[in-house]
């Protein structure tokens, strides 16, 4: 399938997504969750790094009418859904949409001079990819209630503060190739469910995390990505993971 407005690589196992346009189409939109929703079982996929051609990353959309869920998934959706470890390269604005998409990487790295706002409410209108969601369960209810109540502007070293983001840093891209080349060559079953035990386990009381982390170990043990694992610690090599 062809792409117009998102540039697609997948490198020794580094998906590498980047958004050509920062305001979001509806063209721009869809091609993202096509994207996301065809490699998000991919098992040749170890790492996803999403990023923009930009200077921002995202400002926002170009018609508010492409929000609106009743048309399907949106790309935070399918980010969220994917299974291996995201990390979003975050430089300029950040900002409505834009900051949805981000929530919805595992890992967010933020140029200096990024600076993130939802500005919906201020326009009457209302996030609508997950903002309301996401935001509180990273930054904390009021953090996340005087961003989207009163429209303001977050900085990035304030971003850095809340928890918003993970880094900042002068080189925010090269930071990310760190990321993705370490994720890339550790057991990918092991990262994948240790994304699932806490996101899942995120939403459940303490008792059924606790389970379903116990769960996980279970599934865990009996890949050959762990006996491979325990082979090579023995034999003081570097494991070769097979997803499996």
């Amino acid at each position: 399938m062809r792409r117009e407005r998102v540039r697609t690589s997948l490198r020794d196992g580094v998906l590498d997504i980047a958004l050509l346009d920062a305001i979001m189409s509806s063209g721009q939109s869809a091609e993202l969750t096509d994207v996301l929703s065809e490699h998000a079982e991919d098992r040749d996929v170890r790492a996803v790094l999403l990023r923009s051609e930009s200077e921002d990353f995202c400002v926002g959309v170009d018609d508010v009418r492409i929000v609106k869920r009743i048309y399907g998934p949106t790309p935070a959706d399918a980010l969220a859904a994917i299974r291996v470890p995201v990390v979003a390269v975050l430089t300029g604005r950040v900002e409505s949409v834009g900051l949805e998409l981000a929530l919805a990487a595992d890992v967010r790295l933020s140029a200096s001079d990024a600076f993130f706002r939802l500005s919906e409410v201020s326009e009457g209108r209302l996030p609508s990819w997950g903002g309301t969601q996401r935001l509180p369960r990273v930054i904390g209810q009021a953090a996340a209630l005087r961003m989207i109540l009163f429209g303001e502007r977050m900085e990035a070293m304030e971003a850095l503060h809340q928890g918003l983001v993970h880094e900042v840093v002068a080189a925010p891209l090269e930071r990310a190739a760190e990321y993705t080349s370490m994720w890339k060559a550790r057991a990918p079953l092991a990262l994948e469910y240790a994304k699932e035990a806490v996101r899942d386990g995120g939403e459940l009381r303490l008792r059924e995390g606790l389970a379903l982390e116990a769960d996980l170990n279970t599934l865990l043990q009996t890949s050959r990505d762990r006996a491979e694992g325990i082979a090579a610690f023995l034999a003081k090599r570097t494991a070769n993971f097979r997803n499996a």
